[in-house]
């Protein structure tokens, strides 16, 4: 008997189509690719050498701390690296100077920093404009004098980028896009700069809002960023999962009707069935609050999930006619099984499920 232990398959032919997918959507936009979180749960140096690889893309890379962007470049990664919350001391400075980073400008403060910084070379300076999202960016009041000053200072680089964030993208039906792409061209149009405004729902929804820079996210791992009610899946955006989270069929058992399974008796089979136990759970990053009926895939056919999440198992009701055996492979997301249908038993969403993979899950790279 073999059986497998979580594992999450990373698939970087996906990645690589999926790329290209929003190459086509934006073919005037440079790319940013978004790698925090250890590129969402993906491996933050093997999703960025795999996109190195492609000889299309010379563009650049973001993430949300400066060690991230440090792992980066000392995994070899010479392409531009946009720090996205920016810096947080004005020590940061010297270590972004040195190693050739990029940083995002979102409040006075920074502002400060920088202009009072003793440095050996200009800083590539992102300065973001708070359209709406009210989470970071300067105020549109603020804007015009902050980057004045920025175009001012020895300090900065002479090709500012200017950029703002979508607040409701996902959201076809919102006029929020709208409004926050009309105060984003007001403010901006008379400044001779690049601009970036497209997260991964702008690179889907509103070709109006990609600029010279797009910065997609979740749809570079195959993921579809758009709200599930409106019907824009992955497959419709000719995008594919790079992540495949799979485990094995450990144990089976028939129970009879009446009979209660898992922690807490959450569940009680209506009628005599075979009970499955998957060696996967909240240990591993399953989410601990999916519920009674979650989708498993196995054996080309999908399963309910059936009773609570244990640290190291789920249980699917298989069937009473199930002719699964021990070692049997599951799929909890990926190929076959969308990771947003799980995400919306979850009562959650897909960013969430794909960060939390954790460290004892086993990583094959396809």
């Amino acid at each position: 008997m073999t059986v497998k232990t979580a594992t999450a398959k990373i698939d970087l032919l996906a990645l690589k189509n999926n790329l290209q997918a929003i190459k086509d959507k934006a073919s005037n936009s440079k790319i940013l690719a978004v790698l925090k979180a250890n590129a969402y749960g993906h491996g933050l140096e093997r999703i960025a050498k795999a996109l190195c690889e492609e000889s299309t893309f010379k563009d650049a890379f973001g993430v949300a701390r400066i060690d991230e962007a440090l792992a980066l470049r000392n995994a070899g990664i010479v392409n531009p690296i946009v720090l996205l919350e920016g810096f947080f001391s004005a020590e940061d400075l010297a270590v972004i100077s040195v190693n050739n980073l990029e940083t995002v400008v979102h409040n006075q403060q920074q502002l400060d920093a920088i202009l009072q910084a003793q440095i050996d070379k200009p800083l590539k300076v992102w300065l973001k404009v708070d359209t709406g999202m009210h989470r970071l960016g300067v105020s549109p009041e603020q804007f015009d004098g902050i980057y004045q000053q920025l175009v001012a200072s020895q300090n900065v680089h002479v090709d500012i980028i200017l950029m703002s964030h979508l607040s409701c993208a996902d959201d076809t039906s919102s006029s929020r896009t709208t409004d926050q792409a009309d105060l984003f061209e007001r403010l901006t149009s008379d400044k001779h700069c690049q601009r970036s405004l497209a997260n991964s729902a702008g690179i889907c929804a509103w070709p109006e809002t990609h600029y010279q820079w797009i910065r997609p996210g979740l749809m570079l791992y195959g993921v579809s960023p758009m709200e599930p009610e409106l019907s824009v899946n992955a497959q419709a955006l000719d995008i594919e999962p790079v992540m495949t989270l799979q485990a094995s069929l450990i144990a089976k058992r028939k129970i009879a009707m009446g009979e209660a399974v898992g922690y807490g008796a959450t569940w009680v089979a209506d009628k005599e069935t075979h009970i499955g136990v998957v060696a996967i759970g909240y240990g591993d990053g399953y989410p601990r609050h999916a519920s009674n009926g979650t989708p498993v895939l196995l054996n080309g056919r999908i399963v309910p999930l059936v009773g609570r999440v244990s640290m190291d198992m789920i249980t699917v009701d298989l069937g009473a006619e199930s002719d699964d055996n021990i070692g049997d492979i599951a799929t909890l997301w990926g190929h076959g099984l969308p990771v947003e249908s799980v995400a919306q038993f979850a009562t959650t969403i897909p960013y969430e499920l794909l960060c939390n993979i954790t460290r004892r899950v086993r990583i094959d790279v396809v």
